[in-house]
């Protein structure tokens, strides 16, 4: 999903995005879903691409490959590292015929270190990366967190790099390397366990969903299901405390300041969830609002997509589709008041662009169908 996803919130953006797949295609086309040669999980990380098909194996496939590449302000790449080299068509050789390039390389442990030729999936470097050491509840099987956080939080690592490089191309005219991983991703986004190791030198494990750096801040148990509740600092501890009529946790020395509510986590948890089991969520969370408290519901995706506030942010759209018919997607999370984002694009049906990309890159008509008849593009 890296490449895919960091390429497509490009293209979201307003970037022409061009979509280099082999004659089989992208993998993802034939995910759960599949019509032929399309899938929801295709057009889920490829909308707004225009795609087109060429053989990379086929040294004819490398040459229109470099051909595009001269005019191109950004190159993103999702291999194992060596693959691109072995193909000609590695940032060194690249630049030599366009120094303005920025090429942007995400893998599953970076282009350099002993590990860098290992590959990498999502699951892989959440587990290299400390992640399933903390997720989960103590004393259980390992699990990894629900969404692939290495993979998109790459994907997020790559495009901030990208749009940093563009910045100083703007000011200097050249191109550079923009190298990240999903391990990489994985430790940078550990932020409070990483700093919690660092301090206290004890290794985090996992909390269940507490929070590493503050307490109460973690799902409650109520009497038709759980509820989360964040009083993650003394102001709002004491207005819980109030709200349950526990005015003498206020002056307990267990739960006086913040650091002495984490060490004894566990036993506010417990007192605070022997109130809680009495009543119902809607009844906590209308409480705990009108308290001023953070809470909130625990939803499902059905649930999640359909809130007033995620249907006013317009984070479903549908996109219509000629073998899919409509596709419900997610939206943009960016809103920008004078270049706002277009999520409403679908995904390219396989090889649709070729023609159109290779005649705008200067190819003829004929050039195209000799190319084609050798099986260099599709």
């Amino acid at each position: 999903m890296a490449g895919p996803y960091c390429a497509m919130l490009l293209a979201d953006m307003g970037a022409r995005v061009i979509k280099v797949e082999p004659p089989a295609g992208d993998s993802t086309r034939s995910m759960a879903g599949a019509r032929g040669d399309d899938s929801p999980a295709f057009n889920a990380v490829n909308r707004g691409k225009q795609g087109i098909v060429l053989d990379l194996n086929d040294e004819r496939g490398r040459e229109v490959f470099k051909r595009l590449a001269r005019s191109a302000d950004i190159l993103i790449e999702n291999y194992r590292p060596g693959v691109m080299a072995r193909l000609g068509l590695d940032y060194a050789t690249l630049r030599a015929s366009n120094p303005r390039l920025i090429y942007g390389s995400i893998s599953g442990h970076g282009q350099t270190g002993p590990w860098a030729a290992k590959g990498g999936f999502d699951l892989i470097a959440q587990g290299l990366s400390g992640i399933m050491s903390v997720t989960g509840r103590p004393n259980e099987a390992p699990v990894k967190a629900g969404i692939p956080l290495t993979d998109l939080g790459a994907g997020l690592f790559a495009l901030i790099g990208i749009l940093a490089a563009l910045r100083h191309r703007d000011q200097t005219g050249t191109g550079q390397h923009v190298d990240t991983s999903l391990v990489d991703a994985g430790l940078a986004l550990s932020v409070w366990e990483v700093t919690d190791y660092f301090s206290s030198g004890e290794v985090p494990g996992p909390l269940g969903s507490a929070h590493r750096m503050t307490a109460p801040y973690q799902a409650f148990k109520c009497a038709d299901g759980y509820i989360t509740i964040g009083a993650a600092n003394d102001r709002n501890f004491a207005k819980l405390a109030r709200l349950l009529g526990r005015h003498e946790w206020l002056t307990d020395p267990r739960f006086s300041a913040d650091h002495q509510r984490v060490a004894h986590r566990d036993d506010l948890a417990a007192l605070i969830e022997a109130v809680t089991v009495r009543d119902s969520r809607a009844h906590w969370i209308a409480a705990l609002e009108q308290a001023g408290v953070p809470c909130g519901p625990i939803l499902d995706y059905e649930d999640a997509l359909t809130t007033p506030q995620a249907m006013a942010r317009e984070m479903t759209v549908d996109v219509e589709h000629p073998t899919l018919g409509p596709l419900r997607t997610l939206g943009t999370p960016i809103k920008m008041s004078e270049t706002p984002l277009n999520p409403r694009r679908r995904g390219p049906m396989l090889g649709e662009h070729t023609d159109e990309v290779l005649e705008a890159a200067g190819y003829s008509s004929n050039e195209i169908e000799q190319l084609r008849s050798t099986g260099a593009v599709r």
